[in-house]
């Protein structure tokens, strides 16, 4: 991999061979300002001649793509995993607040008055938020090491109605699956066709309920998180003495995610690099370009593809990153460590 290199202001130039990065710091001409990816900044005054640097982001739910080329040479590539325990944490945070609460013991009081989206217009869920933030950042961190001079990213837009129903057309988009419906309790027992989805009906028990497949904490209240059972075997069932063979529907977070990050990301870029040529893409075209090219399917392959220098040396590595929680505060685990307070 190439070996980044600084001004000494501290600005990017281009990258050099690791072999001529190797003498700067033994001639004193430059000092070693970081490891991974190696980065060394001059010490000495130098040209600062510096080609067009594309950067191609493959934005996704679970992992993003970056490359960085010019029309010769790859110069950066990365592959970062996203955190996938936002939504969980704060789950679990509320659900022990409400318990402080409920045992009259230290608690937060509940802020009916402070609710932020009555605040600042254009609110986000935490989780939404975070994966947003997490490929801005990546994305500034390859801006402080290369002189980068246009931004692709790729964007994509799911019709969710389709997915679930590929003859949806007209005004059905108007009628989800619950029109005509007081709520989805009663949707989803008449879906089950008021039966037990485990015995179908052969414990003979009248009284059915609802029962989620994941945590309501987690899975919410979809009527694909939820199946009909009787009492009786929904009894049996937290107790521990059956297993349901039902899996819960298809969850459509990855999708809504993309279409909620679509324009954010790119306005965000656009606002805080003016200076920059930002503009967006779509995955048809990433795929077209990968199989014309014959390059194999990987998030760095489809940020390589999105940057547009197909002719350029690819590099035969990429640098992995994985986003990890900062914050390990004892007050938001579910069981206290021992002797904290």
């Amino acid at each position: 991999m190439r070996v980044v290199v600084l001004n000494k202001r501290g600005k990017p130039l281009m990258p050099c061979s690791p072999a001529k990065a190797r003498l700067l710091p033994k001639e004193r001409n430059a000092i070693v300002v970081r490891r991974t990816p190696f980065t060394v900044q001059l010490t000495i005054a130098t040209g600062e001649t510096k080609q067009p640097v594309s950067l191609g982001v493959d934005a996704g739910y679970k992992h993003v793509g970056l490359s960085a080329s010019t029309e010769k040479a790859e110069l950066y590539a990365s592959e970062i995993e996203l955190r996938q325990d936002i939504t969980d944490l704060l789950s679990a945070r509320r659900e022990l607040r409400r318990a402080r609460r409920n045992r009259k013991t230290r608690y937060r009081g509940p802020r009916f008055d402070n609710r932020i989206r009555t605040k600042r217009k254009g609110w986000l869920a935490p989780s939404v938020e975070n994966r947003i933030n997490a490929h801005l950042s990546r994305i500034e961190a390859v801006l402080r090491l290369l002189p980068v001079t246009k931004i692709t990213v790729e964007t994509a837009s799911f019709d969710t109605q389709l997915l679930k129903n590929p003859d949806i057309s007209g005004k059905e988009y108007q009628e989800g699956e619950q029109l005509g419906f007081w709520n989805i309790r009663e949707y989803v027992l008449c879906r089950d066709g008021h039966v037990c989805q485990h015995c179908y009906g052969r414990s003979k028990d009248p009284v059915l309920n609802v029962h989620h497949l994941e945590s309501r904490r987690t899975g919410g209240d979809s009527p694909g998180n939820l199946i009909t059972l009787c009492e009786t075997c929904h009894k049996a069932l937290h107790r521990g003495e059956i297993t349901l063979k039902a899996k819960r529907g298809q969850s459509f977070r990855a999708e809504a995610f993309m279409g909620i990050m679509r324009w954010e990301v790119l306005d965000r870029l656009k606002a805080s690099h003016p200076e920059l040529e930002v503009q967006n893409t779509y995955g048809y075209r990433t795929k077209h370009v990968r199989i014309a090219n014959g390059i194999a399917k990987s998030h760095c392959a489809d940020a390589f593809c999105i940057g547009g220098n197909l002719g350029a040396e690819r590099l035969g590595e990429f640098f992995f990153q994985k986003q990890t929680r900062r914050n390990n505060r004892q007050i938001h685990k579910l069981s206290i460590l021992k002797g904290a307070l």
